[in-house]
């Protein structure tokens, strides 16, 4: 009897396992759609195309496992075997997954829980990712802010920019469009987003970023500088004399290409996945190490006022930004 029931048990998981996979297949995102010639972007830097590929390869990676394993303990695990510099990209594609699953199954909060457990090292890059959501659903900014951190929510419209950078740059980067759902100070965030994108999109060419960069309008400039400096110092891909040339052409955003410097070292250091490219970013870009920034951060979230009339978010930056001024 008691063979039978574990016989039974085997193959009841077998039939949910395969019932699960057939149901998120339309979920599922082909390798090709991160590749720099599907996405047509301006990479002249063989380490860079690899670098950005990679980086898509591992974002796919914990969408798909985070779409396939119910147990968000064993998801994290999983992760936590990837290197350690392409660790936190696989965190930000479970948390589109995770993201996805709540919207379809309002009642798991899947997303919530992976946040306050086995994800919390990840807060940051999580939060990020879950911002994809907004470039695949007709959802609402506002309402999916009503289900994140009062304060790191505001990175998920940073995801948003960077899914509408990376996949729809022709609108977004060339003719500078910006979704009508965006409004407010979500502009603000989602700029950061874009400025990350731009990292990929322009191969991490500086003059090209720079060019770019200046063809927005002025009120744009400064916000997709900070995510310029965001993705240079969390996803590298360049050398020394790249990143210097950077410096260079950020000049009078430099207190922005910093604060994005900070976020990606605060990133990293919570996330226990330290990367050499990183230190070497945080050195060039703010004179500081990996770890003072990720302080620095720490130290200017306290006291924060959540409920102003200036998002908490907002006040942050401001408060890293003229720390590294």
């Amino acid at each position: 009897m008691g063979q039978f029931v574990s016989e039974l048990a085997r193959t009841s998981d077998a039939v949910n396992g395969r019932l699960r996979r057939i149901s998120i297949a339309p979920l599922r995102i082909h390798e090709r759609e991160v590749s720099v010639a599907r996405r047509g972007f301006a990479c002249d830097s063989p380490a860079m195309r690899e670098r950005t590929e990679a980086v898509g390869r591992s974002f796919l990676r914990g969408y798909h496992t985070a779409l396939e394993e119910p147990n968000l303990g064993f998801l994290a695990a999983h992760l936590e075997h990837l290197p350690a510099e392409l660790r936190g990209f696989a965190h930000e594609g479970a948390g589109l997954a995770l993201a996805l699953l709540d919207t379809v199954a309002p009642w798991r909060r899947r997303l919530r829980a992976y946040l306050a457990g086995p994800g919390a090292h990840q807060l940051y890059i999580v939060h990020v990712g879950a911002g994809w959501i907004l470039g695949r659903l007709p959802l609402s900014p506002r309402g999916l802010l009503r289900r994140l951190d009062p304060l790191l929510g505001w990175l998920a419209l940073d995801g948003y920019g960077f899914h509408e950078g990376f996949f729809r740059w022709p609108l977004t980067v060339d003719r500078q469009s910006i979704p009508r759902k965006v409004v407010g100070y979500a502009r603000r965030a989602f700029d950061q987003g874009v400025g990350r994108s731009l990292w990929f999109v322009r191969g991490a060419n500086p003059r090209r970023i720079a060019d770019t960069i200046e063809r927005f309008p002025a009120a744009r400039q400064a916000n997709l500088w900070a995510g310029v400096g965001l993705a240079a110092t969390f996803a590298g891909g360049c050398d020394e004399a790249v990143l210097r040339e950077l410096v260079r052409f950020a000049t009078p955003f430099a207190s922005m290409l910093a604060q994005g410097a900070a976020f990606a070292a605060e990133a990293r250091v919570r996330g226990s996945n330290p990367a050499e490219h990183t230190d070497l970013a945080c050195q060039l870009i703010s004179g500081q190490t990996s770890v003072d920034l990720a302080a620095l951060c720490e130290r200017t979230a306290g006291d924060l006022p959540l409920d102003g009339s200036e998002p908490a978010f907002e006040i942050w930056r401001e408060r890293i930004q003229a720390a590294l001024a």
